[in-house]
């Protein structure tokens, strides 16, 4: 196979030999892969600003046997507000670290690199809370990668709203208060809390941050959230304990 040019978002980096990087990078073709940076730890390497960790670059990629090899990058953008607090940073790391693990492919890559993108551009400017990006993140992408709950209306009765109502994190089912109490459910979201799930999981990419919900409701999604994500996943996230002493 000859050589290609793919826009790619770099989710991790490891340091091989003196200078040489292994990166992961999720691209919107080939979903996520890994790839050897020859010398790009070295400061006149014309690969050293594309190759860094978050670095949203355009690469020039030969196929190897195990991995690609980049032959050429050029750095498109960076999210310097990452690393200005650890908060922010493991938040980051966590994201990242949840994509590479789910390995989107095909539709699915494009998908999940327009929401990390957006969600560390939202990081890097502080144009939200942590939990919130957390949450939103969380549920997109499961629902991306096909582990979207059933959020029209309760299974049983057919009801779309009322006071509270019940998710089944590993089935993903919805039951409402009456229903739920009939199967010894009790509830764990609040109008709010299912309003904001709704709206993350199905309205298109642009409007994906564009709610606003109470304090307490918040908390109720961020909880959710995680607890049904963290249930999907295969595997645990190394970036996980560490976020929780930071971010709590």
């Amino acid at each position: 196979m000859e050589s290609f040019v793919t826009m790619g978002l770099v989710l991790k980096e490891t340091r091989y030999k003196e200078s040489d990087r292994i990166l992961t990078i999720l691209t919107p073709g080939q979903g996520v892969i890994s790839a050897s940076a020859k010398s790009s730890l070295r400061l006149k390497s014309k690969l050293f600003s594309a190759c860094g960790l978050f670095c949203y670059s355009e690469f020039t990629l030969a196929p190897g046997k195990n991995m690609y090899t980049v032959l050429d990058a050029e750095n498109h953008h960076m999210f310097h507000g990452i690393s200005s607090s650890i908060e922010g940073m493991s938040l980051a790391m966590y994201l990242a670290e949840m994509t590479a693990a789910l390995s989107p492919t095909s539709q699915e890559a494009e998908k999940e690199l327009r929401l990390l993108l957006n969600c560390l551009y939202m990081i890097s400017e502080g144009k939200a809370q942590l939990k919130l990006i957390k949450a939103v993140f969380e549920l997109r992408t499961m629902s991306e990668c096909g582990y979207m709950p059933q959020l029209l209306c309760c299974t049983r009765c057919g009801a779309y709203d009322g006071p509270d109502f019940f998710l089944d994190i590993q089935e993903g089912y919805l039951l409402c208060r009456n229903c739920g109490a009939a199967e010894g459910k009790r509830p764990n979201l609040d109008p709010g809390a299912l309003f904001a799930l709704r709206h993350v999981c199905l309205v298109d990419d642009k409007r994906i941050f564009g709610f606003r919900i109470s304090a307490e409701s918040q908390e109720t999604l961020a909880a959710l959230a995680e607890r049904y994500a963290l249930t999907h996943l295969d595997k645990p996230l190394k970036s996980y304990d560490f976020l929780k002493s930071v971010l709590p």
